[in-house]
């Protein structure tokens, strides 16, 4: 192809352990064209090929979905063959991560002190373990 395959590739953890990972197809490539999805979270590990693709109305995967997802280092690989002349696509890996909510939300409210204090645990994440990385923001509805 004379540009890029593909073209915003991103991969998105949520629920800790699912990830759903989209590219799209540039409008240059031919319709035969066909992409595999390969990643590994190690240098020691070999690639695993996607088993949950994700199809446009053309046939071609457009993306994955993975369950059991567990990244114990800070960095996943992602590798994408194109089929159509068996080119490996290196693409700029783009991992995000929507967290949960906090967990054991406490509050407690006296009179006396006209306040409230709350308490909460950092939520559950795939890979981030040091609780400095949280920033929370907190929104009282009701007094």
């Amino acid at each position: 192809t004379n540009g890029p395959a593909i073209e915003n590739f991103v991969c998105v953890i949520f629920n800790v352990s699912f990830m759903n990972c989209t590219w799209h197809v540039s409008k240059t490539t031919s319709g035969d064209t066909q992409y595999f999805l390969y990643w590994k979270t190690s240098k020691e590990e070999d690639f695993t090929e996607c088993q949950n693709y994700i199809k446009d109305n053309y046939g071609r995967h457009t993306g994955c979905r993975f369950q059991n997802v567990m990244i114990e280092k800070k960095r996943a690989c992602f590798l994408v063959n194109e089929s159509r002349n068996g080119q490996n696509i290196h693409s700029n890996d783009i991992l995000v991560e929507k967290l949960t909510p906090p967990l054991n939300v406490t509050v407690n409210c006296t009179e006396a002190s006209h306040g409230c204090k709350i308490w909460w645990q950092p939520p559950r994440t795939s890979h981030v373990k040091r609780r400095s990385c949280f920033k929370y923001g907190i929104v009282i509805e009701n007094k």
